[in-house]
């Protein structure tokens, strides 16, 4: 079981509860009514670097393709959601220390859509004090929404607990399924090692409404692996991934791109399966490159990737062809590039970083990180 960092403080609970019936029962609410009560929850959720993208969505953030991704283990948020039935002025949010009504914008919205599957009472929204730190830069590219997002959910769903006095363990389907609903990509964050998140028949309980686990499902060097992060841009996005799925609505390569992404889904699980390093090479920097061709011929069409992001592509070929290291590139919706890399060939990687590819970074920044595996 994958543990994520909690803590819960609880004092003078008094409440009483009644149970809602519902058709879907992972969502079933129980409402409950506050007399006197406070509550301090904390999250800790990792980031999550896609090999197979998700780009495009229909319905209530249903992806147009499945999609594979490493969960990652020094990229993430941490969340503290304080409950205090004193505090009058509707939800607060604090980004690093500083209040952020674009980011709160964002959470009020997820709350008045879907708050009343969580089970307790909405109006214990109007109660909280939210607070946020990335140990990473948001917004360029490294999924900032996949891991603040499935951290507030995994607030409040530990939140519902505390107020249930319910001690089962999180059922992370449903944290999934909730964090979806946030933020398509926060439902991989919920899974070590990787995650698949849409339907294909290649796996059997796989859905477009919830990630599922493929830790059992991935050859033992896949749980080796590095994601170095060279931090060529560390400023906001000029293009947010939202409007970005957006501009797949008619576009011209949409649906050939929907069926190359389910195709490299198969090849992927495979090469997964049986440690096929170069079949994993193949598909993580073609969808990397399919992805950025994706926003290039949008309409209108924009760029995210910098003249260093081409310039390390080119030296990350060059190096593999040289050496014969297993090292590949991919990329999120930004300029930042993220090498992947069995553990075993760090040493020779972190050489060529040094020596090669961190003059590309801004001030020489990259972040070391690796897949999480417990």
């Amino acid at each position: 079981m994958f543990e994520f960092s909690f803590s819960t403080h609880v004092c003078e609970k008094n409440y009483f509860a009644s149970e809602i019936s519902t058709k879907n029962a992972i969502f079933a609410p129980i409402l409950l009514t506050m007399k006197k009560q406070e509550i301090l929850v904390t999250a800790k959720s990792p980031s999550n670097i896609a090999v197979v993208k998700y780009w495009g969505k229909h319905g209530c953030q249903l992806p147009n393709n499945p999609s594979i991704s490493f969960t990652l283990s020094n990229c993430f948020t941490e969340t503290s959601v304080e409950y205090n039935p004193k505090f009058q002025c509707g939800m607060q949010f604090l980004f690093e220390g500083v209040e952020s009504p674009k980011f709160k914008e964002k959470i009020e919205k997820y709350i008045e859509k879907h708050g009343d599957l969580y089970r307790f009472d909405t109006e214990v929204f109007s109660h909280l004090k939210v607070e946020s730190r990335n140990s990473f830069p948001h917004s360029s590219g490294i999924a900032s929404s996949a891991s603040s997002m499935s951290a507030l959910v995994l607030c409040f769903l530990k939140l519902e607990k505390a107020l249930n006095d319910d001690a089962t363990p999180l059922d992370l389907r449903r944290a999934s399924m909730l964090a979806r609903l946030a933020s398509g990509s926060a439902s991989r964050s919920v899974y070590p090692v990787m995650a698949l998140w849409g339907e294909t028949p290649c796996v059997s309980d796989s859905s477009d409404e919830y990630a599922v686990p493929l830790e059992n499902m991935v050859a033992p060097v896949f749980k080796t692996y590095h994601d170095t992060i060279l931090i060529v841009s560390n400023k906001e996005k000029s293009v947010s991934s939202r409007v970005g799925h957006a501009l797949m609505e008619g576009h011209p390569l949409a649906e050939k791109r929907y069926l190359t992404a389910r195709c490299n889904t198969k090849r992927l699980l495979e090469a997964l399966r049986t440690a096929d390093l170069a079949t994993f090479i193949d598909i993580a920097e073609s969808e990397a490159v399919q992805l950025h061709e994706l926003m290039a011929t949008s309409n209108p069409p924009y760029k995210l990737m910098e003249p260093n992001t081409l310039k390390i592509i080119d030296e990350v070929h060059k190096f593999r062809e040289n050496t014969d290291v297993p090292v590949c590139f991919t990329l999120d919706a930004g300029p930042n590039v993220h090498l992947l890399f069995p553990d075993e060939f760090s040493e020779k990687v972190n050489v060529f970083i040094n020596d090669k590819l961190k003059s590309y970074c801004v001030d020489n920044q990259y972040i070391s990180d690796i897949v999480k595996v417990f």
